[in-house]
C-alpha cells in the first residue's frame, strides 16, 4: 500500500546498485591496504593544499602535484598542460554569441607511446574547490584505465566510474561540492545567473560516494560534514542512514583484493 509518509529514497535503485558494482571494482584493483592504510580523507584546507603561490600556472601545478601526492600516483609519469581560454561569447553591452561550448574543464590522454597528458581550463584556477575535483577526475582516469576489466557496465560507463573513482581516492568532498555551483555574474555591462558543473555524477550521487567512503575507511562524518555545502550535508547524513540500514559494507569489505600484476 502507497504510504505519503514513506521516506524517499536517495537514489533509484539501479543507480545504487551502480555505485555498489563501482565500489567492488575499484577494491578489486586498486584495494587492499593501498585503500585501507594509504588513502586518507583529504579535506580543503591550507593543511592539504597549502597556499603560496605566484602564478595561476604554479597554483594549477603544486595543486596537481598535492593531488597525485594523496592519490598514490606521486611516481606515475604525467605531463600537465594549460588549454586555451574559453571564447568569449560577449560582443557588445548586450550581445552574446549562442551556441559556443566551453572548453573542458580537463582532459585526459595517452599517446601511442603510451605517454599521459592531462590539460585543465585555466578558469579552474580561480575556483580551488573545482580545481581539486577536475584534477581527482582525471588522476582517476589514469588509474582506472589500467584496471584489467572494464568498469560495470562496460568502458561506455567509464566516465561514470572514474567519478567513484575520484571519492575513492579520497577526494569526495571535493567531488561532491564542485558537482554544481549557481552563482550570480557581472560582466560586460551584462548580469544574471550562470551555473556551472563538474564531473558526471549528480550532487546526490557524489554524496553517496562520499558516504560509502567514510563508512569503508572508518571515518567519523564529523569530520566530512563541516566542510560540505549544505546540500551535500543533507545528502550524506540520509545515505549514511540507508547504508547502515544494509549488509553493503560489509560485503565491500569482503572483497579480494587482486593485484594488477598478478
Amino acid at each position: 500500500m502507497w504510504n505519503p509518509f514513506r521516506s524517499t529514497q536517495l537514489l533509484t535503485e539501479e543507480d545504487s546498485y551502480f555505485q555498489f558494482e563501482c565500489f567492488k571494482w575499484l577494491l578489486t584493483h586498486f584495494g587492499g591496504d593501498d585503500f585501507y592504510k594509504g588513502i586518507e580523507l583529504v579535506l580543503p584546507t591550507e593543511e592539504y593544499f597549502p597556499a603560496v603561490v605566484d602564478s595561476s600556472e604554479s597554483a594549477a601545478q603544486t595543486t596537481f602535484n598535492q593531488v597525485k601526492m594523496f592519490a598514490g600516483l606521486e611516481k606515475w609519469p604525467v605531463k600537465l598542460e594549460e588549454q586555451e581560454e574559453d571564447p568569449n561569447i560577449h560582443i557588445g553591452d548586450t550581445l552574446i554569441v549562442q551556441n559556443v561550448d566551453p572548453n573542458p574543464l580537463g582532459t585526459f590522454s595517452s599517446n601511442v607511446n603510451d605517454e599521459i597528458k592531462i590539460t585543465y581550463n585555466p578558469k579552474i584556477v580561480s575556483d580551488p574547490q573545482q580545481m581539486v575535483a577536475t584534477f581527482a577526475h582525471e588522476l582517476s582516469h589514469y588509474l582506472t584505465g589500467t584496471a584489467h576489466e572494464p568498469p560495470p557496465g562496460g568502458w561506455e560507463n567509464w566516465e561514470f566510474a572514474t567519478d567513484i573513482g575520484a571519492t575513492f581516492l579520497g577526494f569526495g568532498i571535493f567531488m561532491a561540492n564542485s558537482a554544481f555551483s549557481f552563482r550570480q555574474y557581472s560582466s560586460g555591462g551584462i548580469s544574471g545567473w550562470q551555473t556551472s558543473g563538474s564531473g558526471y555524477l549528480s550532487e546526490a550521487e557524489h554524496s553517496y560516494s562520499l558516504a560509502v567512503f567514510l563508512r569503508l575507511k572508518e571515518i567519523p562524518p564529523e569530520k566530512a560534514i563541516p566542510y560540505c555545502d549544505r546540500s551535500i550535508n543533507a545528502y550524506v547524513k540520509q545515505a549514511l542512514k540507508e547504508i547502515d540500514s544494509g549488509n553493503i559494507i560489509q560485503e565491500l569489505r569482503g572483497i579480494k583484493y587482486v593485484p594488477q600484476n598478478s
